[in-house]
Order: structure tokens, then C-alpha cells, then sequence
């Protein structure tokens, strides 16, 4: 039973937060769209079409203006700034993760033995707070939680991995419990 609640439980809440977010995109844009034209779906479409116009007014400068100036307006009131710090942090990962190549995730050397993974965050930072150091500022996840270190580390110290960002994070948030199966295969034919 434990086994069966275990494999449904991924594929069910993945399920029921995709039929929750269509319902709710649906059931807010329906009141703007008028009876005679609605269909069920519209409200949908219509949603789709407002991002992709918004995408494309972004790029606008009057329009990046005005979403950095709300930003400061929200970094300004004190419950809110914690919640839109929050949500324009992991918007900023995600970001990050499609920008930068593979070198991004690093091992870190602690010992000879003992390696972690890191993702460099920026060679701009480091070079502002250590100028005469070749130092980079990479991110170490903690396992099972949202949160990690920013440590600034020598060059020398770091091994960029020939893997993906979105597996790396995957592999350092489940405490390495559950990784690719590009990786298991690797292993896999390894170990023949």
C-alpha cells in the first residue's frame, strides 16, 4: 500500500496542481470575456494570450521601468518584501539555471575525500568583495530544505561537472537519493 501511495503520489499532486492552475485561470478571466462569444477553454486561451503579450512588453524600457520601480514599492513594505523577496529569488534561479552552461554546477573540494555540489552564482560579486583573489561565489544547497550557504571559494577548489543545473539541484536537494537516469546509466555501465 506504502509502495503504491509512493509511485501515485508524484503523478497525482503534479495532476492535481495542473487541473487546479487551468480551473483558476479559467474561472478568473471567464467574467472578462463576454457570454455570447465564451466556450469552455476560452478563458484559457485567453490567459496564454495575455502572457505572451506581456512577454513581449517587457521588452519595452518604459515597461521594465515601471516592474523595477513596483519591485522597489514591494521590497519597501515589510511583510511583503519577505514574500516577493522569496518569489523573485527562485523566478532568479530558475532564470540562472536556463542561462548558464553546464560549468555552472562545480563540485566543491572540501577534503580528497569529501566533494559537494555547487552552483556559481556570479564571477562579478566575488571579484567585488575579494579583488586580489580568484575566488568564485558558488551556492551550496541544503538537502531537504530551501536554503543553502553563498561561500566564495578559490577557482582551484572547484570542478565543473558535466551535468545539467536542474538535475544537480534535484541530486543536492534530495540528499542524492534521487538522481537522472542519465547518471544511473553512467554508473550502471561503470560498474560492467
Amino acid at each position: 500500500m506504502v509502495q503504491g501511495l509512493l509511485a501515485l503520489l508524484p503523478i497525482s499532486l503534479t495532476l492535481y496542481f495542473l487541473i487546479w492552475l487551468v480551473t483558476t485561470i479559467e474561472n478568473s478571466l471567464t467574467p472578462l470575456i463576454p457570454e455570447n462569444l465564451y466556450f469552455p477553454g476560452l478563458g484559457l486561451v485567453f490567459g496564454l494570450i495575455i502572457l505572451v503579450l506581456v512577454g513581449l512588453a517587457v521588452n519595452a524600457y518604459v515597461v521594465r521601468v515601471v516592474i523595477r520601480w513596483s519591485g522597489k514599492i514591494f521590497e519597501r513594505i515589510p511583510i511583503i518584501k519577505t514574500i516577493y523577496g522569496a518569489i523573485q529569488d527562485a523566478v532568479n534561479i530558475v532564470n540562472s539555471g536556463k542561462q548558464q552552461k553546464m560549468q555552472s554546477v562545480v563540485s566543491v573540494k572540501i577534503t580528497d575525500s569529501i566533494h559537494l555540489i555547487g552552483f556559481v552564482t556570479s564571477h562579478e560579486g566575488a571579484q567585488e568583495l575579494f579583488s586580489n583573489e580568484q575566488k568564485l561565489g558558488v551556492y551550496i544547497p541544503l538537502s531537504y530544505q530551501i536554503g543553502g550557504y553563498t561561500l566564495y571559494i578559490d577557482k582551484d577548489q572547484l570542478t565543473p561537472l558535466d551535468i545539467d543545473v536542474e538535475t544537480a539541484m534535484r541530486i543536492a536537494l534530495t540528499g542524492g537519493s534521487v538522481s537522472s537516469s542519465k547518471t544511473n546509466d553512467n554508473n550502471f555501465s561503470k560498474s560492467k
